[in-house]
């Protein structure tokens, strides 16, 4: 399956500002991503970014990067600003959107994120295990998912910040995602639906425009660093992995 990882970075983050530059054990984050993605060996790695300190440091380890408008509204738009320069771009069975903020990923998890495409879906991404807590956290998208085969392949139906106070069928949403170029050129092409603007979750946009989004479930996937408590907690897990 020919693929593409591309992942989008964005200094500018509210929440935390910086971001894909904060050390982790000494490292930049998004240099840790864009190992996790070279590890992976499914295809060519390209970092969308729209800040020089980014791009200079993937060129500078031999990497590939391309600088993006900073005015995109999305790492979606930006993902799909950087495949359009590619001349093959339609030739790629699957462009995954790797978020920049995934920096202990299991370079395996990545490739499973085809199987959604393989399987007939518009769009893949994988789900992992929820607690109660992370339920309640408004800072965790859940999932909740209609299982084809019982707990490893199914659809996504509905996703959400804001707690419901329910875990049956409900799942830590892990962000990252896999397209077929005319889908992704489908999705970035619509208005912000409804849903997506009441969410702020890109999903909606998928969902509303009746695009189906497969995924598949992983046991205890490392989760996205969103704070700086996160990014403390990512640290402390390589510091006890050596």
């Amino acid at each position: 399956m020919k693929t593409i990882i591309i992942i989008p970075s964005r200094m500018s983050s509210t929440r935390f500002p910086d971001k894909p530059m904060a050390l982790i054990n000494g490292i930049p984050m998004i240099q840790r991503v864009w190992q996790q993605a070279k590890f992976s060996n499914i295809g060519p790695v390209v970092v969308a970014c729209c800040e020089k300190e980014v791009f200079d440091l993937i060129i500078s380890l031999g990497g590939e990067a391309i600088m993006t408008p900073p005015e995109l509204p999305s790492g979606t738009d930006r993902v799909f600003e950087v495949i359009k320069k590619f001349p093959e771009a339609s030739s790629f069975d699957s462009i995954i959107n790797l978020q920049g903020d995934m920096p202990i990923i299991n370079p395996n998890d990545i490739i499973k994120v085809n199987q959604p495409i393989i399987q007939g879906f518009d769009i893949g991404t994988l789900v992992t295990n929820i607690s109660e807590a992370e339920e309640k956290n408004i800072n965790v998208t859940k999932a909740k998912i209609k299982w084809i085969k019982k707990e490893f392949f199914g659809e996504a139906l509905d996703f959400y910040k804001l707690s419901k106070n329910i875990v049956e069928n409900i799942y830590h949403h892990v962000g990252i995602y896999s397209f077929r170029y005319a889908t992704l050129k489908r999705f970035v092409e619509l208005k912000p639906s409804s849903n997506e603007i009441e969410h702020k979750l890109e999903q909606w946009r998928a969902l509303d425009a009746k695009m189906s989004i497969g995924v598949n479930f992983l046991d205890n996937v490392p989760l996205s660093v969103d704070t700086e408590e996160d990014l403390i907690n990512v640290e402390n897990i390589i510091k006890s992995s050596k």
